[in-house]
């Protein structure tokens, strides 16, 4: 009887992660591209939305600034602890993120609340409030029983009109929350860890 040879059990399950990473990675930009397709097969252009921030009224069209394309991350507002999870992750990120595209955080708090909580985290975000909008609700962020979190892309056209490229939800173990899949590296994965507005103490 032969005995397996670590090592050739150890190369083998190293090769075979990568080749799921990599069948990982064809299928993101499979359904990537997919998404784009369910979009672009019937680009409606959008009204220019209203929305209330700390400094009067704006429109979307006034979102994107000197940008063609727009990312609006969709968060539930200051009492959702998986929210701020997401956009304390993607302060971080920011900088990156607006050197290519305009970026705004909206939620149903009022501008004030948005205001003192960003501060509270530190956020550097340009923020807009939907309460008083059909935006979240129009787009698919807004149901009977409240707010969904997640983003938007946009593209403001030649014309200056704008439509929504793409869209996707947030949620535990997403590819827009590293949080999670570090957490996969663990022995016990997550182990039932939740996210919280603050730790210890």
């Amino acid at each position: 009887m032969t005995t397996p040879n670590p090592h050739d059990e150890v190369a083998r399950a190293r090769a075979d992660y990568q080749a799921a990473e990599e069948e990982l990675l064809a299928l993101r930009q499979r359904m990537l591209a997919i998404k784009r397709r369910l979009v672009a097969a019937d680009p409606v252009p959008l009204p220019d939305y209203r929305f209330q921030t700390g400094d009067g009224t704006v429109g979307l069209a006034e979102l994107f600034g000197d940008k063609q394309d727009l990312l609006v991350i969709h968060n539930m507002g200051r009492g959702c602890s998986y929210c701020t999870l997401w956009a304390d992750g993607f302060q971080g990120l920011l900088p990156h993120l607006e050197d290519r595209t305009a970026v705004v955080l909206s939620s149903p708090d009022l501008p004030e609340v948005q205001r003192d909580f960003a501060a509270s985290r530190g956020w550097g975000y340009r923020m807009v409030s939907v309460a008083d909008s059909p935006f979240a609700q129009d787009l698919g962020f807004k149901e009977e029983d409240g707010y969904w979190p997640g983003v938007s892309a946009f593209r403001r056209q030649p014309d200056g009109s704008i439509v929504r490229v793409a869209a996707d939800y947030f949620g535990p173990g997403d590819v827009y929350c590293g949080a999670w899949h570090l957490y996969d590296l663990l022995a016990d994965g997550a182990d039932g860890g939740q996210p919280r507005f603050a730790y210890g103490g």
